[in-house]
Order: C-alpha cells, then sequence, then structure tokens
C-alpha cells in the first residue's frame, strides 16, 4: 500500500513535555535549519528516499543527511502510522554514527511506539 503524499512530520516529545528536535533546530542558525527543513520536506514528499539524503541505520531507525557549510547535520527519525516521527538531531563530528546518538534514537523510538 502506497503511503499518502505527503507523510505527516512530527516531533517526538518527552514525557516532561519536550521536544528535543524542535529544541535542537533553535538553537541552529537560521541557514542551517533551512538545509535541515528543506531536506525533511523531501522526505515528507518522497518517502522512501534512500542515499544519499536518508541512510537506514536498522532497527527502523532513519537518518536524514544534511550537508551543511562547513559540517554535517544528522535528523533521526522513524516512519510509524503514516507519520515521521523526528527523535534526535546532532552535528556529526566522526564518520559513523555514535553509538550513544543512535542508542538516544532508539530509546525515544521505543517511547515513542508505546505511547500510540
Amino acid at each position: 500500500m502506497k503511503a499518502e503524499r505527503p507523510l505527516r512530520v512530527i516531533f517526538f516529545k518527552t514525557d516532561s513535555g519536550n521536544e528535543p528536535v524542535r529544541d535542537w533546530l533553535k538553537g541552529l542558525s537560521k541557514e542551517d535549519c533551512k538545509v535541515i527543513g528543506t531536506d525533511i520536506l523531501s522526505v515528507q514528499y518522497a518517502w522512501p528516499v534512500r542515499k544519499p539524503l536518508v541512510d537506514n541505520l536498522g532497527d527502523g531507525i532513519w537518518e536524514v543527511r544534511s550537508r551543511l557549510d562547513n559540517r554535517i547535520a544528522r535528523t533521526l527519525f522513524v516512519v510509524a502510522n503514516q507519520e515521521i516521527v523526528l527523535l534526535h538531531g546532532f552535528i556529526k563530528k566522526q564518520q559513523k554514527a555514535p553509538a550513544d546518538e543512535l542508542d538516544l534514537a532508539k530509546k525515544r523510538k521505543k517511547q515513542y511506539l508505546q505511547n500510540l
């Protein structure tokens, strides 16, 4: 069954009501936010998307790979119920996605799915 277009994008919300990805984006420059937002919009309208824009990290976790001026941003997400759930965002500092960043996204995915 083909996904409806566009998929709805939602921010993961912690039990205390915080939205970590939204908070992360607010700390970035307007230009960086525009690049990341445009990349997420591309995923929203064209899912499923593959490399170079999106990569599968396993366990149902995907990453949007955004190229900023002098660095690389990653926005980790899961697709559930025709929604893109933004779980975690970070500026990449090494070749491989750090295990702690991926573990945090997995934890948030589990929490999100339990609250459905």
